[in-house]
């Protein structure tokens, strides 16, 4: 299983980062811009003065966007894993988990590496002292890892029985970058806002990993247990979805 699964991340880095100029650079200039495009918004066209944690403002925001941008990212190719691995999975020694693995962790560790490069080079131009608690930093990692690779499975099983969904939950899906708390905190908005936004797991995720990087911000809405619950919940429902459709499925693509 092990090699079955490499041999997938493998074929994912030549087909994926292989083809155009520049490979993984492409997965470093996206969440660049994004966060130099928050902190010209932010505090240039609206003058901010300071961001709501810190005093670095593409700090504040590269520890929101990358934390959705992972999810979104490993969400996405995840649901993608069995169109992706079609040809493969005529192979007895190739099954529907070792594709779903091999895109959860290929795209996890491109993350880490982006996240490193970013966080690190923000450090390095402005001079921050930064002082994080890696353990919850990397706890913040595995859960986003953990509920992008669920979510993903449950909506593999979605888009291929039901080729309307992708469409659909692509439409549903785009208010949540504007409720995850990627350029505000959870504390700030009204009380009765905060009582729904708290069901939604990726601003949960972003508040435990600006804790991480922070140190000062408790973030005490945060819930690991409910963001695990439901993480196990959607991949046990997609698990059990594929499996007992599979070889349907594979003659859907």
């Amino acid at each position: 299983m092990f090699r079955t699964i490499v041999a997938l991340m493998l074929r994912e880095v030549s087909t994926t980062y292989g083809r155009s100029p520049g490979g993984y650079v492409w997965a470093l200039a996206d969440p660049i811009l994004g966060i130099a495009l928050l902190t010209a918004v932010f505090q240039g066209a609206m003058g901010h003065t300071r961001p709501l944690i810190g005093s670095n403002f593409p700090l504040f925001y590269a520890s929101g966007y990358l934390v959705f941008q992972m999810y979104h990212d490993i969400a996405g190719k995840v649901a993608a894993s069995l169109r992706y691995s079609r040809p493969l999975l005529a192979y007895p020694a190739v099954t529907f988990v070792d594709a779903l693995l091999a895109r959860m962790v290929l795209n996890t560790v491109t993350h880490l590496i982006v996240f490193a490069v970013v966080i690190g080079g923000i450090a390095l131009i402005y001079d921050l002292p930064l002082v994080m608690d890696v353990a919850t930093v990397l706890q913040a990692f595995g859960l986003t890892a953990l509920f992008g690779a669920s979510l993903g499975t449950l909506n593999c099983f979605l888009y291929m029985r039901f080729p309307v969904w992708e469409r659909a939950w692509s439409i549903l899906s785009r208010p949540l970058f504007l409720m995850s708390g990627v350029f505000y905190t959870y504390e700030l908005m009204p009380h009765g806002v905060r009582a729904v936004l708290w069901w939604n797991p990726v601003l949960q995720l972003i508040g435990l990993m600006r804790r991480g990087i922070y140190g000062v911000y408790p973030a005490d809405y945060v819930n690991e247990g409910y963001i695990i619950a439901l993480s196990l919940l959607l991949l046990c429902a997609g698990l059990l979805l594929i499996w007992r459709r599979y070889r349907d499925l594979l003659e859907m693509v």
